[in-house]
């Protein structure tokens, strides 16, 4: 019984077990008006003590691990905030497990919220509470004398001081075996598996997670993956600001905030090496920072080859890769002339040691893939996603996005020993760490006409295949084909098609070469469906990948868009091509999908669908769980070897990080970030509410509770 109790109340209102960090001592509470009347919060009293008390207590003080829900608990979690988004989540009680969401009516919701207000000394009167719509309208009032803002300035006391001291420097052996509690990079270890191997959350107890700690964040344009090593996290948020902070409640150590004149662009994340907390900026910058002071270090500016004017431009998206004693950043090249590259600097200094142009100049071996089109018309190649590293072989691998610029290469030149293929955009290209050079390339797409990329994270896995253990890297492109290559030498291996695309109708099972299906090429004349949409079926949230069960896990979104004239300019010029906001291709309402592939027998393995797209990275965990954050909003936990859904966490925005997992003073900790935009994110919710519009019951998008980092534990 204690248990079910505790799975209830835990479903019930996890989301408000969140902690706000504020600063300086709360005044008295001062009554103030909300308009709502003696009449209901008698009224929702009566219903509290009827759905309510047993979670979380006769006085709202919360009972084990329910929150309480007055006092100084509701003072931290809701002032300042919209009374539309309190009663957002109380609307969704109670939890599946025990009734039916939102069964309660009207009436009764607003009743409670009424009760809940009054017993947080808010004063009643004549005017009655408005109804759900009007709620969003109004604010709870602040406390006088409080700061809420997460920019406030650091006082470290005298233990986080002594904490940051004994911070130890990230060697080259850490980055190569991290420690289980530490999470040192991207996807925690060099082969961006983002497999954590702490088992202290597992399928017999997830049930008791709940919520740690909850620290406000700055909102903004964004998609970190926090870092952890030695009980601090590290963590990159807007506008261009660093923290580290106790991993253990969410208390800020120290805060950078880097300056820039340019606006501040959405990234994923950080990079540790030594004392040094390596940071991308939105200027072109690559700085180091002291990670026990966040003092900086060297400061590194990024030249480029065209100074001009160009739409989109260059950004910094991925988190440096550290390699040795080299930091490994991706330049995006957004409609710029000339492309991405990829560069090194020395992590000691901050000197440039070398460069990798990721579109072939006309002197290089390849250069002849390019249709004729001379250099400063060739675009894209741009590095959005993080890099991996094989320490055996000494390669660094990355992806490589399409082109920006496809109508010169839709209709190939009749010239003798030149094509269109556009390398290197959609490759996979394997680099010698310390030189940077090319050792080899393989081309998943050539010629891509509808900004499908095959950019993101190269994954590193040993895997049998035709009877032999294979060192592979695998990566999964917009149309969510996996795809295999030899690390060593990049032949291909093979290819899992997940079934969301329909560009593709043929793929060659020697060498990987695509058929595609003539109707989908574009032509303003010939109006069509692709999907997935240029989006992607996936995106930048990162796969993940467990060695316990052998299955890679895809976060899917099930979505087209229909090219053809109007709309927004597709990524191409001289064919008059547009497409359409994105449609959903979910007949049965299920837009969101997590997709199972046995990659050593090269097939499909389960599926999870569900209403909502995931919006995180997944996150598999040798304690036999797979975790991940959807638009709900939600962080759900599942059985890595079923799909059987074990554990919900309603959040109070959207979730849009990565997941990552770490222990400190052996306590296993799930931490996440939520209510930060950026492109993906949009594109979700823009499409859902359009699609959302043709359900029976849908269900709405929920009210924006703030950016903030979560972390989850068991008590």
């Amino acid at each position: 019984m204690r248990l079910f109790r505790h799975v209830v109340c835990l479903l019930a209102l996890i989301f408000l077990l969140g902690q706000w960090s504020y600063f300086g001592k709360a005044q008295t509470r001062s009554k103030r008006e909300l308009n709502f009347s003696a009449r209901q919060a008698t009224e929702g009293k009566k219903a509290y003590e009827e759905h309510c008390a047993d979670c979380h207590g006769g006085e709202l003080e919360g009972v084990d691990i329910a929150p309480g829900l007055a006092g100084a608990r509701f003072d931290q979690t809701w002032r300042g905030r919209s009374v539309g988004t309190l009663s957002f989540h109380i609307r969704r009680m109670p939890p599946e497990s025990v009734g039916e969401p939102g069964s309660l009516g009207d009436e009764v919701y607003t009743n409670l919220l009424a009760y809940i207000l009054d017993a947080n000394e808010f004063a009643s009167g004549d005017v009655e509470l408005p109804n759900e719509t009007a709620l969003s309208k109004l604010k709870i009032p602040t406390l006088e004398g409080v700061d809420y803002d997460p920019d406030a300035p650091v006082d470290a006391t005298p233990e986080q001081k002594a904490m940051l001291a004994n911070l130890t420097d990230v060697t080259d052996e850490m980055l190569r075996d991290p420690s289980p509690n530490d999470w040192l990079g991207w996807g925690r270890t060099y082969d961006g598996q983002g497999f954590s191997p702490l088992e202290q959350i597992n399928k017999e107890n997830v049930g008791d997670l709940t919520t740690a700690w909850r620290t406000p964040l700055r909102g903004g344009v964004n998609m970190p993956t926090p870092l952890v090593h030695g009980g601090i996290m590290f963590l990159h948020t807007f506008p261009d600001t660093v923290l580290a902070m106790d991993a253990t409640n969410g208390n800020v150590l120290w805060r950078h905030r880097y300056e820039s004149n340019s606006g501040s662009s959405q990234k994923m994340g950080l990079g540790l090496h030594g004392n040094k907390v390596l940071v991308p900026t939105s200027n072109l910058h690559v700085l180091a920072l002291n990670a026990k002071t966040g003092q900086p270090i060297w400061d590194h500016v990024i030249e480029t080859e065209f100074k001009g004017r160009a739409r989109g431009g260059y950004q910094l998206r991925s988190a440096p890769l550290v390699v040795k004693n080299k930091v490994i950043q991706g330049v995006t090249a957004s409609f710029v002339p000339r492309g991405g590259f990829i560069l090194a600097v020395e992590a000691e200094t901050g000197e440039e040691a070398w460069r990798f142009n990721t579109i072939a100049r006309p002197d290089d071996p390849f250069g002849h893939t390019w249709n004729d089109v001379p250099l400063d018309k060739r675009s894209g190649g741009s590095v959005w996603h993080q890099g991996t590293y094989d320490a055996e072989l000494n390669l660094i691998y990355f992806g490589t996005a399409p082109t920006y610029d496809t109508g010169p290469l839709l209709h190939p030149v009749d010239k003798e020993g030149v094509n269109s293929d556009a390398l290197y955009t959609n490759c996979t290209v394997a680099l010698n760490a310390d030189t940077g050079e090319l050792v080899w390339h393989y081309q998943h797409m050539a010629n891509d006409q509808w900004d499908l990329d095959w950019v993101f994270e190269r994954q590193i896995v040993t895997v049998p295949f035709n009877g032999e253990l294979r060192k592979v890297v695998m990566n999964v492109g917009k149309m969510a084909i996996l795809e295999a290559l030899d690390a060593a030498t990049g032949e291909y291996l093979f290819s899992v098609d997940t079934g969301v695309q329909n560009v593709i109708t043929h793929i060659d099972p020697e060498t990987g070469a695509k058929t595609i299906d003539p109707e989908k090429l574009p032509d303003p004349e010939r109006p069509c469906i692709v999907c997935p949409s240029a989006i992607g079926a996936r995106s930048w949230p990162p796969t993940t990948f467990s060695p316990q069960t052998g299955l890679l896990y895809v976060p899917l979104t099930e979505w087209c868009m229909r090219l053809g004239k109007g709309g927004f300019p597709l990524l191409t010029s001289g064919v008059g091509i547009s497409f359409a906001a994105p449609h959903p291709d979910a007949a049965d309402g299920m837009l969101g999908r997590l997709q199972a592939i046995d990659v050593a027998n090269q097939k499909l393995a389960w599926s999870h669908d569900q209403v909502m797209p995931p919006s995180t990275s997944l996150l598999a965990t040798r304690g036999g769980l797979l975790f991940s954050g959807d638009m709900d909003p939600s962080l759900k936990a599942f059985d890595n070897a079923t799909g059987e859904l074990l554990w919900q966490a309603n959040l109070d925005d959207m979730p849009n990080s990565s997941v990552i997992t770490y222990s400190v003073d052996d306590r296993q900790y799930v931490a996440v970030v939520v209510g930060m935009s950026n492109f993906h994110i949009n594109g979700l919710a823009t499409t859902y509410r359009e699609f959302s519009a043709d359900l029976e019951n849908p269900r709405p998008l929920p009210p924006k509770g703030g950016a903030a980092i979560w972390a989850f534990a068991i008590e």
